[in-house]
């Protein structure tokens, strides 16, 4: 989402987070060019999957942990979320903000 990028040609571009650098940056490699470019999180928008794809819950209690989106409620700003593995395996998260979820790329 940075305008600063905009005229390099990636405002709006998606891409793949590879490494986090620091508390906020991220190594950022674009999807339709495979460049590789470090963003400051302010700079960045997490994309929402369809209900049923994979997301990775990036802030508060459950980070890091993979879930399945069950539902999204557009007038909150929120999501339903599934944990799908390990010791929170089936907790569903009823109301978790978008920011502190992002899709999965498989």
């Amino acid at each position: 989402m940075s305008k600063a990028l905009a005229d390099k040609g990636y405002y709006k571009q998606k891409g793949l987070v590879k490494k986090v650098i620091d508390k906020y940056v991220g190594e950022i490699e674009m999807i339709e060019t495979k460049h590789v470019l470090r963003v400051n999180q302010e700079e960045l928008e997490t994309v929402i999957p369809q209900i049923g794809g994979l997301v990775r819950i990036v802030n508060g209690a459950y980070r890091g942990e993979l879930a399945r989106l069950l539902g999204i409620n557009t007038e909150k700003f929120c999501a339903k979320v599934e944990i799908e593995k390990g010791v929170y395996e089936g907790r569903v998260l009823p109301t978790i903000e978008y920011e502190d979820i992002c899709k999965v790329a498989l």
